[in-house]
């Protein structure tokens, strides 16, 4: 399991809410607290952030090495504010490469993309039916090999497909798809997803047989007020809320909360 984290609301540095918390995600790397699968976090990592004063595709930053041995990030988060952030620190399934094709945040356009969680035996049972049902446009633009972009190419499919609703209903679509096709071949699906535009966060907890991976949100804290952080385990001590069992969550700039069971 890997370890997920974003942030919007007011411009804050990268540095504040990688490095500065008790248990940031550079902790969650090297010892995490809430994890089912795994023991550290040590597989690459990636960061990704919007311009937060003008209209410009994200910002990436992915190696893969493990997040406390980039002796560049440190620095380059002390100059970097964004109003809204993904970050990720991978725990890679076994057989899946080490390679920066397979680093997490995947980004399309405006498109923001990180995942916590499995397909199981995804070579041998799911990758050739999401590929079949991908559309030409998504379908071509894989690069990697992991079942997480595959999921991302499917929640882009359902974007294009369904241009005119809101981005939760292609959420929704991706999930309910994968739970059918996980029902059908009798295996298990978990998907932690946080994906944006730059002007919404939009995440599901979501699994085909629970408990889900953990996830919370925290709105408002004084440290990061106006603001809403989104994150596989609390960072510090706070009003953290746990989302509930396969949800879905929309946060904009206004920072009002929507919560949707699925």
């Amino acid at each position: 399991m890997c370890r997920l984290l974003a942030y919007i609301g007011l411009p804050v540095s990268l540095e504040k809410i990688l490095y500065k918390p008790e248990h940031s995600l550079i902790v969650q790397s090297y010892q995490p607290r809430e994890m089912t699968s795994g023991v550290v976090n040590a597989d690459g990592f990636g960061v990704g952030w919007y311009h937060h004063q003008k209209e410009a595709e994200p910002f990436t930053y992915k190696n893969t090495l493990p997040i406390w041995n980039d002796v560049n990030l440190p620095d380059l988060s002390r100059y970097v504010e964004s109003k809204c952030l993904l970050a990720y620190v991978r725990s890679a399934t076994e057989g899946q490469a080490l390679d920066f094709a397979n680093c997490q945040p995947f980004s399309y356009q405006q498109q923001l993309f990180i995942h916590n969680g499995f397909i199981e035996n995804f070579r041998k049972t799911l990758h050739r039916k999401i590929r079949s049902i991908l559309t030409h446009d998504f379908y071509e633009k894989i690069n990697g090999n992991t079942d997480s972009e595959h999921i991302f190419a499917l929640l882009l499919s359902q974007t294009q497909i369904n241009k005119h609703r809101p981005p939760e209903y292609a959420l929704r679509n991706t999930l309910v798809t994968l739970l059918e096709m996980a029902k059908r071949h009798t295996i298990k699906v978990s998907a932690n997803i946080v994906f944006s535009d730059g002007n919404r966060l939009i995440a599901s907890r979501f699994a085909s047989n629970a408990p889900a991976p953990s996830l919370y949100w925290l709105r408002d804290d004084l440290n990061f007020p106006q603001s809403v952080i989104i994150a596989s385990e609390p960072l510090f001590t706070g009003n953290w809320t746990a989302f509930p069992e396969n949800s879905i969550i929309s946060v904009g700039e206004d920072c009002v909360i929507q919560v949707d069971q699925i």
